[in-house]
């Protein structure tokens, strides 16, 4: 009987090791691509032009770093490539970023995605120009309203004749293959287009994917349903320029974005696992959670909500 128990417990721990090591060839140990996150204000950045309010006050007294604008990287180290997502007027200082604490190659970026013409998410573009770096066909990443934009007005259409970037045009929800293990998709969302479409962008590692829409008029004016759309994803980055109507003297209706409550309160149904996905971005500096500490960014995070911040690194 003693045999027996002994060879039982031998074959059990032999299963259990050989299962394991089954298991465990299925989880990456490694991830060779991933995001980080190279800002999180809106446009304007943080401390905004001509602000003598609290919010801005509290970075000249030092009780508050600057925030640059909303801005991701994406990080490729097994074919050594490195994009951003949107052109903002802190990418000199996001590029070099990349390039010191990710992935130094001897191209400045393989590529940039933009959003929409909005000044925080397409007038970097003007350091890749004659002016300043004199880019050599860098890859920048357009829908057709944006493209055709760039190309017919200045001084953005001398970045094209100069052949300082090279437009690639894209197709909303027509996925692109930007190396072996990513993917990147732009979806189209509702926005104040002026000037061109505004997307968000799907991007797909092998293990993981991300969300990224930093602007949006409503959720509810989408032809999507945004809390659908979270689940199909590991992490959410998603629009939270204003916390609450009546944060500004302005009319905010003419200024749409979903409030910060707003989101909360659509997703207060869900699950603790659902709202973990998502990372509020691209914070107006009226915005209290755009503060490194703050009772109210305290609460949202004990709802299961979390907070886009610079440095940080998601990997797929």
């Amino acid at each position: 009987m003693k045999a027996f128990q002994l060879s039982c417990l031998l074959f059990c721990v032999f299963f259990f090791n050989c299962n394991s090591e089954k298991k465990n060839e299925l989880i990456p140990t490694d991830y060779n691509q991933y995001i980080t996150i190279l800002g999180i204000a809106q446009d304007a950045g943080f401390p905004q032009i001509n602000c003598e309010k609290e919010c801005c006050a509290a970075f000249y007294s030092d009780e508050e770093s600057k925030k640059l604008v909303s801005c991701l990287g994406l990080i490729d180290l097994q074919s050594k490539q490195k994009w951003l997502f949107d052109a903002t007027p802190d990418m000199p200082q996001q590029i070099q970023n990349l390039k010191d604490n990710h992935l130094n190659t001897n191209k400045v970026i393989d590529g940039i995605f933009l959003t929409h013409a909005h000044i925080g998410h397409y007038t970097g573009l003007m350091y890749l120009g004659f002016e300043a770096l004199g880019g050599n066909d860098i890859p920048v990443y357009a829908m057709p309203r944006m493209k055709n934009y760039l190309e017919t007005n200045g001084p953005w259409s001398q970045l094209v004749s100069f052949d300082n970037i090279q437009l690639r045009k894209l197709q909303n929800d027509s996925t692109i293959f930007i190396s072996k293990a990513l993917k990147v998709t732009p979806i189209q969302v509702p926005h104040r287009d002026e000037y061109s479409e505004t997307v968000g962008y799907k991007i797909e590692g092998t293990y993981k994917t991300a969300l990224f829409i930093p602007d949006i008029d409503k959720w509810h004016v989408w032809d999507k349903d945004i809390i659908e759309e979270v689940k199909k994803v590991d992490y959410a980055f998603i629009d939270a320029s204003f916390f609450r109507d009546g944060e500004l003297k302005r009319d905010m209706s003419k200024i749409p974005h979903p409030f910060t409550t707003e989101t909360t309160t659509l997703f207060a149904k869900e699950s603790k696992k659902t709202k973990n996905k998502i990372y509020f971005i691209h914070f107006n500096h009226t915005n209290p959670t755009i503060k490194e500490r703050h009772p109210l960014k305290d609460s949202i995070q004990n709802l299961g909500f979390n907070f886009a911040k610079e440095g940080d690194r998601f990997e797929l």
